[in-house]
């Protein structure tokens, strides 16, 4: 069971937005209602389960035990490659643009920045310069209403475990992504990326992805606003 994307929902509406904390800057975003908070960051596998068990009711409302099992083991397999690698925060929709199943995850990670002089703006520069050295896809400097960034859209390919093919054997497909940096004046750099493996889908997904990359906020630790753009004299 999917759930049809309608244009209102390309507007985040969120209430109660997510936050990460880089020492003493914090960051804000709205995520659409459709995407579902994985459980990355917790560590009592009984809650995690609990809380998988929530996500997929809330994603697939009405579907039947088979499609709950496989989107749940699917959830729990992405939370924790994710955990692995130390993402602070993740979300995946599933859902369906013109009659089509679509599927895409929201990831949040705080990274160091480029030791490199310039504060946020050569930060920006070293960035973007390192991914034209080792990406394929096409990589901005972009300035978002939080501040300076730097955007690269590509492709990779991805492989899903024989544990969800009918053949048992693993299986490599492609994924297209949109990956947003935002150098912090604290020598981090806040990621946030969203991939998909259903090209159809691809329009709609990258620009709600656009508006939750829009509405990112940093904030220092007393709660006023912090922007990072070159005009802002960062």
């Amino acid at each position: 069971m999917t759930i049809e994307i309608e244009p209102l929902t390309l507007i985040p509406t969120q209430a109660a937005p997510p936050a990460l904390h880089a020492d003493d800057i914090h960051v804000r975003w709205v995520m659409p209602e459709i995407y579902h908070d994985l459980p990355v960051q917790e560590t009592d596998d009984d809650e995690m389960v609990r809380l998988l068990e929530e996500l997929v009711e809330r994603a697939l409302p009405g579907a039947g035990d088979d499609d709950k099992t496989r989107f749940g083991v699917i959830c729990a397999l992405v939370s924790g490659d994710l955990q692995a690698v130390g993402a602070e925060y993740a979300s995946i929709c599933l859902s369906a643009v013109d009659g089509s199943p679509c599927t895409a995850t929201v990831v949040a990670s705080l990274v160091d920045s480029p030791e490199v002089d310039g504060g946020v703006r050569g930060a920006v520069r070293a960035i973007a310069s390192s991914l034209r050295r080792v990406e394929a896809g096409e990589v901005s400097e972009i300035e978002l209403p939080c501040g300076s960034a730097v955007s690269c859209i590509g492709t990779r390919e991805s492989k899903l475990s024989g544990e969800l093919t009918e053949t048992g054997e693993s299986l490599e497909f492609p994924t297209w992504y949109i990956r947003v940096h935002v150098p912090l004046p604290n020598d981090t750099t806040f990621v946030m990326e969203m991939a998909t493996p259903t090209v159809v889908g691809w329009d709609t997904l990258s620009t709600m992805f656009g508006n939750t990359v829009s509405s990112i906020r940093l904030f220092h630790a007393d709660g006023s606003p912090l922007i990072t753009s070159a005009e802002a004299g960062a």
